[in-house]
């Protein structure tokens, strides 16, 4: 069934009520052409929709004007410093950070809902085939919270895996922790900690090269085809160079980073995407900035088997 722009419109006014994506339950509040729109299947529960709602929303709200795209933020709660329970509420946030009132904003809100479904419709709707086939398992989410404060150098690794094929029992991991050129010192297995929060049972851990960690994690139980499974890790390890990259042996769907330096902020920060591993010490790249609170925050989509995705620092005083 075709859907209009004037269909879309309709549904997103009613979406951006109450919570907006964080209303519950969901389901009930997404129509036919948002589904169609964003993707959503019939037996998606209110995580997967918000997901999908939230991924295929924030890219054409991030495309509008700057006083459309904080409106818009704040009216379907995209921005988690506009997460409040009502929708007036969220209209009269948008109204003090753009320093209009509260009716300019519901015009904004309004406008930008005509220009978004318009781009919405005009895109069609989301091609759910996987970029990157896979015959055993891919990553549909990684997101991933790497602290630089710390004496060591920790990060949190939170992955929803889908299998893509029947009894999966074990996903194969591994880590990269790439060795200083010139420091002349190997990685060790030893160098890296690894800590399983839920979702499975480290079955084993071996070097597969100089510088990268296989690990194999044992499922609870065996997947079937098309089942997803959410895991939690933590890492710890000494940074033998200023970079933190992903280079994916399965497909990986979204890979969201956020780094934080806290007061020890780098000279240069850049951003990987597709490199070759080896060449990730002479990076070309978009410059990243962090933020007041001395943090970057990185995503990326369809990452590509045995290519590099992250970022790369010079420390500060190193130039």
């Amino acid at each position: 069934m075709d859907f209009s722009a004037a269909d879309v419109v309709g549904e997103l006014k009613v979406l951006r009520k109450g919570r907006g994506i964080f209303t519950t339950p969901l389901a009930d509040r997404v129509g036919p052409a948002l589904r169609a729109t964003c993707g959503i299947l019939e037996d998606d529960d209110s995580v997967e929709i918000r997901r999908k709602l939230a991924d295929r929303l924030r890219p054409l709200v991030e495309s509008l004007p700057d006083d459309l795209k904080i409106a818009l933020r704040a009216a379907f709660a995209l921005d988690e410093r506009a997460r409040k329970p009502f929708y007036q509420e969220r209209v009269h946030w948008a109204a003090i950070t753009l320093d209009r009132d509260d009716r300019t904003v519901r015009r904004r809100i309004d406008e930008g809902i005509e220009q978004v479904a318009a781009m919405a419709v005009a895109a069609g709707p989301p091609d759910l085939r996987p970029r990157y086939p896979s015959r055993s398992w891919h990553t549909e989410e990684l997101r991933v919270t790497l602290a630089l404060d710390q004496p060591v150098a920790e990060a949190f690794e939170f992955r929803r895996v889908v299998a893509d094929a029947d009894e999966i029992a074990e996903l194969d991991l591994a880590l990269t922790l790439t060795a200083a050129g010139e420091s002349g010192v190997s990685v060790r297995e030893s160098d890296l900690v690894v800590d399983v929060f839920h979702g499975g049972v480290l079955a084993g851990r071996a070097m597969e090269s100089s510088d990268r960690v296989g690990l194999a994690l044992r499922l609870p139980e065996p997947l079937r085809r098309g089942e997803r499974h959410d895991i939690g890790l933590r890492f710890r390890a000494n940074m033998r160079e200023p970079h933190y990259i992903c280079v994916p042996r399965h497909p990986c769907d979204l890979f969201d980073l956020h780094v934080r330096f806290g007061d020890r902020v780098p000279d240069r920060i850049v951003r990987l995407e597709k490199a070759f591993q080896n060449d990730t010490r002479s990076p070309r790249g978009a410059v990243l900035e962090t933020d007041d609170a001395g943090e970057v925050h990185v995503r990326f989509r369809h990452l590509a088997p045995g290519f590099a995705y992250g970022i790369r620092w010079l420390p500060a005083g190193a130039g």
